[in-house]
């Protein structure tokens, strides 16, 4: 009988899936979906590894809507692969906190800490943690693993790691984390095996998405990252504000009279691309849109990045290679573009037929950075610690 995981990707309106298969060495992909709980009727859809239409089942909205969706994963999965062994679930958890640098099994104990952390991840903290109460209820017998985003920088140092605020809050966990560690560590392994001569070279991983950072790498390790002690640091994206004057945080709460949930929705739900453009939070309507507006937005997310990605060249003091990954790095030429212009005086160089057909390899022939396309895979990332985890366990 295989062994299968069956991986959720948390996110703020939905959850990614995927049943893996781990009885071989590397694991193999059996089927993947969406559970779609913000609908009018929350949804549960259900493809094959090629995207052909395996499953979909609707529910009405209700406060256990969400319960009845996994319960019907978990069916679903027993219906299709009643052959194969469901050994664990493995959940994308965005904020380890001080404590955890690498996956771990959640226990009652585990589980409690994880959602103390919620304050340095309002947003994204208590959607990663739900599914995992939900599954305990309908299956307690079934282990459950953590994989967290942050795990990937935990090795980062003084003075990259560290805010220029009293020791005494650094010493209480107030430092820098960083996050989309399991994107960045995928995007990482593939490059090596695409171009192992570069590993020990000095590489920029773009991750760009409704979520976006950097990470800096040096022998395959991030030295820094544009994340924080929350997921707000950093690039502008959709509609989180990115960097920020601390000023501007007291001015709204003395002067605008606004309390801290107030401040805290702003930053998180209305600033960013949404905030500036006044338009959308998504790349591919402004890339789209006639108005200044969206321009002017789509110019401070390039003008930004390439901005950060000039600070990781002086932690990394140079580079050698940049990365283009999550969702707009991938699909959205103009924006690779755009900020490869920015980086010319880096010695970027982006070959312009390769980058509108989004070839793995874009940069041209003079190009002094080696600059790459590569897909993220952050569920086979969950599902290759989870079946590590297990075979420790066993």
């Amino acid at each position: 009988m295989s062994n299968t995981v069956l991986v959720l990707n948390s996110g703020s309106s939905s959850i990614k899936f995927g049943l893996f298969d781990i009885s071989a060495a590397e694991p193999a992909l059996l089927c993947k979906g969406l559970l779609d709980e913000h609908e009018t009727k929350p949804r549960l859809v259900v493809k094959s590894p090629a995207g052909e239409d395996l499953f979909e089942k609707r529910r009405e909205a209700s406060d256990a809507a969400s319960d009845h969706l996994f319960a019907d994963v978990l069916g679903f999965i027993e219906g299709r692969f009643g052959d194969h062994r469901l050994r664990a679930v493995g959940h994308r958890v965005v904020h380890g906190g001080p404590d955890y640098s690498a996956p771990v099994e959640l226990t009652e104990d585990v589980t409690a800490k994880l959602q103390a952390l919620t304050p340095l991840a309002p947003l994204h903290q208590p959607r990663c943690l739900a599914p995992v109460r939900t599954i305990t209820a309908i299956r307690p017998d079934l282990t459950q693993i953590a994989c967290f985003d942050t795990a990937f920088h935990h090795g980062i140092a003084p003075p990259a790691s560290r805010f220029a605020i009293p020791r005494r809050y650094e010493e209480r966990g107030i430092r820098r984390y960083g996050f989309h560690g399991l994107s960045f560590e995928y995007v990482a392994g593939r490059l090596a095996r695409i171009a192992p001569q570069l590993v020990a070279k000095r590489t920029v991983i773009a991750h760009l998405g409704n979520g976006a950072s950097l990470c800096g790498l040096r022998d395959g390790r991030s030295i820094d990252t544009t994340m924080g002690l929350t997921p707000l640091d950093g690039l502008v994206m959709g509609t989180r504000c990115g960097r920020l004057d601390p000023g501007v945080l007291l001015y709204l709460q003395q002067y605008e009279k606004m309390s801290v949930e107030d401040v805290q929705h702003l930053l998180y739900h209305e600033s960013g691309l949404l905030g500036v453009s006044g338009i959308a939070s998504d790349m591919r309507m402004l890339l789209a849109s006639r108005e200044a507006a969206a321009r002017e937005a789509v110019e401070l997310f390039t003008f930004r990045a390439a901005q950060e990605v000039a600070a990781m060249a002086t932690t990394l003091a140079g580079l050698d290679c940049l990365v283009f990954t999550g969702g707009i790095g991938e699909h959205a030429s103009e924006i690779r573009s755009a900020i490869g212009e920015r980086l010319d005086w880096l010695g970027v160089r982006i070959d312009a037929a390769a980058n509108d057909a989004a070839r793995e390899r874009i940069n041209d022939g003079d190009s002094a950075v080696d600059v790459f396309v590569i897909p993220t895979n952050e569920e086979l990332m969950i599902a290759r610690h989870c079946a590590a985890v297990l075979r420790t366990a066993s």
